[in-house]
Formats: structure tokens, sequence, C-alpha cells
């Protein structure tokens, strides 16, 4: 099977005055063309750092990358020289950033950023780029394109600005869009507009999307696949029904039993107790056994293979192994909210 994207037994570390925080440990997960997938879990997982690995814009120091492939197109992004990589980033792989604010340049125009890239990358004409940009800006939902393309980023409202950010990042016709957490700045109608352009646009363009985002109403809405990350590893990936319908993990089981309910009482929100390990010394077992309900000896001790419930579904789980006792989710972690 062809995969645009496959991430192999990736490693990021950062070294730190306390220590080296091992934020990513062994990820693997591969993305085809067209595809969305989206990978959640709460802050401090690795979500960011995964998504940043693979446009090589880890800070070294004190980052780096221990060890692993990302492989584009079959070619090592790891491996290549950072010209190289310049001519891939913002062309081939582009990205979305949480802020849109502090994503585009102040002092230029928002004409000039989606400019600035399809002169660089796709050798366009100054005349014939700005024609473009007024294409692309039409094409993210923003209106009066000849006098907004002229303006600056502090005259567009948060969700404008997030469309700006968008057309940037389509500028040159991605074959990957990774979106890190795209719609958390924003109010929840802003929020659905977006989710549906982005949708829109990935059926025009066929762009295949990663999307890093806690929230599993966005996962629910965009997403074909999904990949759960804790502690700097994934404990399971499967499709969004696999994931709401069929949840293996307690991890997974406690995210979706923290997702707000129509039909729960006022004031009632669940919540997984406790917070995530030191990745200065990370468990040798499963790192969520601190905080699991249904931890075994075996949990504190040794880390879980995966187990596989179908080809797309499988979970780094204790409670999978056939020899353990049967648990079934809570009740408020069947269906999910989907």
């Amino acid at each position: 099977m062809d995969f645009i994207l496959e991430v192999k037994d990736l490693h990021v570390s950062f070294d730190t005055y306390v220590g080296e925080v091992k934020a990513v440990r062994g990820v693997n997960f591969y993305l085809r063309k067209g595809e969305t997938l989206a990978i959640v879990g709460e802050s401090g997982s690795g979500k960011s750092v995964t998504s940043k690995s693979i446009m090589r814009l880890i800070p070294d120091p004190p980052g780096r990358i221990v060890k692993g492939e990302i492989l584009f197109e079959g070619k090592d992004l790891v491996k290549i020289k950072e010209k190289e990589m310049q001519t891939i980033r913002g062309s081939e792989i582009s990205m979305i950033f949480q802020d849109p604010m502090t994503s585009l340049n102040p002092t230029m125009t928002i004409g000039k950023q989606i400019v600035e890239g399809l002169v660089k990358h796709q050798r366009l004409g100054k005349s014939e780029a700005k024609q473009r940009a007024l294409e692309l800006l039409k094409l993210v939902g923003i209106p009066n394109q000849e006098m907004r393309v002229n303006q600056y980023p502090h005259q567009f409202s948060g969700g404008m600005r997030q469309r700006v950010v968008i057309a940037v990042a389509l500028a040159c016709n991605p074959k990957v869009l990774i979106a890190d957490e795209p719609t958390t700045a924003l109010d929840v109608t802003i929020q659905a507009q977006i989710l549906d352009l982005m949708r829109d646009l990935q059926e025009k363009m066929d762009t295949a999307i990663i999307i890093i985002t806690h929230d599993l109403g966005v996962v629910a809405n965009i997403a074909q696949r999904v990949a759960v990350m804790y502690a700097g590893i994934i404990i399971e990936t499967g499709t969004v029904d696999e994931i709401f319908y069929q949840p293996k993990h307690p991890y997974t089981w406690g995210l979706l039993a923290s997702m707000p309910k129509l039909h729960a009482k006022k004031g009632e929100l669940l919540a997984i107790a406790g917070t995530p390990p030191n990745l200065v010394f990370p468990p040798s077992g499963c790192p969520f056994t601190p905080r699991c309900p249904y931890a075994m000896d075996v949990c504190v001790s040794d880390m879980p293979g995966y187990t596989i419930s179908s080809q797309t579904h499988f979970a780094a789980c204790w409670l999978q192994d056939e020899r353990a006792p049967k648990v079934e989710p809570p009740l408020e972690a069947r269906g999910g909210s989907k």
C-alpha cells in the first residue's frame, strides 16, 4: 500500500537544565493521499512536537530527532540537508499553526505574505502571483478580495486571519497539510466554519491532512482515522468509528467520557484523575498506569505491545491480552458523542 507520508519509530528529545526530556518515544503512523488523520491527546502528549518534527522545525538545540524515519513519498526527511528541506517545506508540506496572529507578519499585507511563497516555490511572476493570491482569498471565503489583499493582519477578525493562514498554507498546492490546533483560538461558530472550509478544500485539492487537536468534537467532524497519543507514545489508533464506538485503551475511554454531553446534569463534567508522567524519567511500563483504574502489576513493569483488533485498529494495553480480566468501557465512554 502506498503512503504519501510514513513515520517510523520516531524519537525526539529536548535537553533541559533538569535533564533530557524524551518528548516523543517511538511513534509510528502513516498517511494516505487525500486522507485526514487526527492526532489527539491532552497537552504535553507530544502531538505538536511530532508535527513540527515532520516539518523539521524542532529547534536544535535544545531539541533533536534522536532516531527514526519520516518518509515523504519514500524520501527520508530526517536525513536530507536543510537546503533541500526548504524546497519541501511550504511547497509540498505546509503547516497551519494554532494562533493566526503569531503566524502572520504584522508589518506585511496579507497579499504580500501569500505572494511571497508563490514567487519562491512556484516561480511565478509578481502579477501572476497576485492574481493567484486573489483566487486563494476567494477560495477560503474572504469577500472583497481586491481590497482585502492590501490590508494588514490586524484589520482582520480572528476567523478571517485563520482563513488567511489557510490561504498561505495552500498557496503552493501542498500534498500534505499539517494543522496544529487550527480552531483552538476561535469561538464555536467560527470553528465550525473553518472545519467546513478545510473539508471542502481537501475535496477540491485532494490534500492529505494531519490535524492535531485535543478536541474530539473536531475529530468527529473532519477525520477518517485517529491516533491517540499519550506521554510521547501512540497508545491507540483506528478509524473514527472504531475509536468512538469500540475504544480499547482506558485513556481513550477517559477522553471520550470527559467530552461534554447534552444530557449531562448541570455542573457535571468527568475528568481523568492525575497528571501525565515526567518524561525526563519515563516509566518502563505503560505510562498511563498511575492514572488507570484498571492497572495490573504487569502494567507497571512492562510496556504492552499493540493488540490488533482489525486491519486499522491497534491498541497498546495489557487489558487486550487474552490472559487479562475482561473489562468493559465505562458507560460514559461508549458510543462517544460523534
